[in-house]
């Protein structure tokens, strides 16, 4: 299928598909007319994808991760052994980052109360 089928099955621009590709996480046939030829499996791809991002991996993450997931139920299950180590490794790293967040919100929220008051 072309680039443009792939964006109407799977609501992803054109761009988007580009970019996925860039990232190594899509491999489309090229014809030599220079268009891209995508297989059905892209659309599954496409969908990991997605979700992965929505997750809160980075593409290049997802590069690593993506050959080493099937999705079963709708849900995406670990194929490789160490997969999981590495999973559990980015999950520490958003909970740092996010332990880091309320810290900065505790920070700003102590800085608005000093503010209201000053000013009542």
């Amino acid at each position: 299928m072309r680039i443009g089928e792939l964006t109407r099955r799977t609501g992803v621009n054109e761009r988007l598909l580009r970019y996925y590709e860039q990232q190594g996480l899509l491999q489309p046939e090229r014809l030599p007319s220079g268009y891209r030829v995508y297989r059905e499996s892209d659309v599954a791809a496409v969908n990991r994808i997605r979700s992965l991002l929505a997750a809160g991996l980075s593409t290049a993450t997802i590069a690593q991760i993506l050959p080493c997931l099937r999705e079963e139920d709708e849900r995406l299950v670990p194929t490789c052994p160490d997969l999981i180590a590495q999973l559990r490794a980015e999950r520490a790293r958003m909970t740092s980052a996010i332990e880091e967040l309320e810290t900065s919100r505790s920070l700003l929220d102590s800085v608005i109360m000093a503010g209201l008051a000053t000013t009542a």
